[in-house]
């Protein structure tokens, strides 16, 4: 699967993805500072899915229509490194065919497919 992973998700998921073998490209490693709307566009326009913490996609999802491949937001309690790693993990085993296109929110225990 092909993925962006926000400066503020870090490069340590970025990392355990490409271990999965997965294409990603990491914002906090190649592109530090790049701005919320260049990050969706570059994610829409080489059709990755985007892995954030960052609640402001939502807006720009649901409030200003930005177009999406996908976009995983990342609601945790504890965000240190192994819990968001753990988050994904518990996503791509089970959810892994319904990413494309949508706005998933992940917790420690749920997750849920927004409606768009």
């Amino acid at each position: 699967m092909r993925f962006l992973v926000d400066e503020c998700t870090g490069p340590a998921v970025a990392q355990w993805l490409r271990e999965r073998q997965h294409e990603v490209f990491s914002v906090y490693e190649e592109a530090r500072g790049m701005d919320d709307e260049e990050i969706i566009q570059k994610a829409f326009a080489e059709s990755r899915i985007l892995i954030t913490n960052d609640k402001g996609f939502g807006e720009k999802v649901y409030r200003d229509r930005w177009p999406h491949k996908g976009v995983i937001l990342l609601r945790l309690d504890d965000e240190r490194t192994e819990n968001k790693i753990e988050a994904v993990q518990r996503l791509l085993a089970g959810y892994a065919d319904r990413l494309h296109d949508q706005f998933v929110v992940a917790t420690e225990t749920t997750v849920r497919f927004a409606r768009q």
